[in-house]
This record gives structure tokens, sequence and C-alpha cells, in this order.
């Protein structure tokens, strides 16, 4: 296969699979859902945690710093944070294990009515299961952004916002930074719709 026949197929790929979630009225829904349940944590004075692994986390980076920082419109900054310092990373990791990085935060910063955006392209990582299971003890909301069929992350969820495709794990978080940028539009939508 010749170059730009590989692109023409890459590029089609991602278009059909986002034709895919766009006809699918349960996701549509579901993402509409999750602008609301975002809103309202931020309108109740609560915040918005995010977290994820290699890729993921750089989504889960993206979608703090677009809330926190500035997405479309200039307005105040919204209190959403990534679980990303190397510090403390390295330290949980060192002292717990790998798998309690998330969960170990989520213990020290989650508070009732914080949500939880747990970012999982498998939905079955181990970090991110504890974190949402941490997160549920603690009465936050738990939206999960995943692939394949869920995983097992979708038993902890309230909302499940899961891309329907069982390839490379690439494709599906072509379609999450897609949701994530929804998202945050949503919430500009809704909390800061009359400003320019």
């Amino acid at each position: 296969m010749i170059p730009e026949e590989f692109v023409k197929s890459e590029l089609n790929q991602a278009a059909e699979l986002l034709t895919k979630v766009l006809n699918d009225q349960g996701l549509v829904a579901g993402i509409s859902r999750a602008g609301e349940i975002l809103s309202q944590a931020f309108k109740s004075g609560n915040k918005v945690i995010s977290c994820g692994n290699g890729g993921s986390m750089a989504d889960a980076i993206h979608f703090a710093e677009e809330l926190s920082g500035k997405f479309r419109l200039d307005r105040k900054a919204l209190p959403a944070m990534a679980i990303s310092d190397p510090a403390f990373l390295s330290c949980a990791a060192n002292d717990y294990g790998y798998d309690k990085v998330f969960s170990r935060f989520i213990e020290g910063h989650g508070n009732s009515g914080d949500v939880l955006l747990a970012i999982s392209t498998s939905g079955n990582s181990a970090n991110i299961i504890a974190a949402s299971a941490e997160a549920q003890k603690k009465g936050m909301k738990i939206i999960a952004l995943s692939g394949n069929d869920g995983g097992s992350m979708k038993n902890y969820a309230d909302l499940n916002l899961t891309v329907p495709f069982f390839g490379y794990a690439d494709r599906i978080q072509e379609v999450h930074i897609k949701i994530i940028h929804i998202l945050i539009a949503l919430v500009e939508r809704d909390l800061f719709s009359h400003h320019k």
C-alpha cells in the first residue's frame, strides 16, 4: 500500500467511527448528560478531577487545563485538576504500588459532590478502577470515558461514555478528545452563555 492510500485508509476509518458515534443516540444523550453533571458540580461549588494513563493522562490534563485555563470563552477559571504531578505519582507508586496512584489522590482531595472523569480506552485499567471505587466511597459522581465494551470500570460509574471500537486504542482516543472538547463546550455554554 502506498503512503497516500494508507493516509486515506486511516482517515476513512476515523470518519466511520465518528459517524458510528454520531448515530449512537444513547452515547450522544450520555455526552449531553455528562455536560449537565459537570455544570451542576461547578454550580454547587464542587470541583472536577480527571485521570488516565499514557495518552489518556494527556487527555485528562487537556480536559482540566481547558476548564481551569481557557477554552473558547474569556470567563472565570473553573476548579478542575488532573492527577498528573510526577512527584506525587512516583511517591504513591513507590509506597503503595502503581494501582493505587490515582485512588490515593482521590482519598486526599475528593469530596462528596465532586466529579471524577475516569479515562481508560480498555475500561480495565486497575488504577482507574481503584480511583473510581474510592470516588464512589467519597460520594463523588463518576463519569467513565472508555472504549471497547466499557470494561470493568463501567460497574463503578454513574455515567458511562463508551466509544464502541475494539481495535487500536489510538482510534478510541481520537473520539475521546472530541467528547472532551464537547463536554467543555457544554459547560461553557451552560455557565457562561452571556460571555463573548
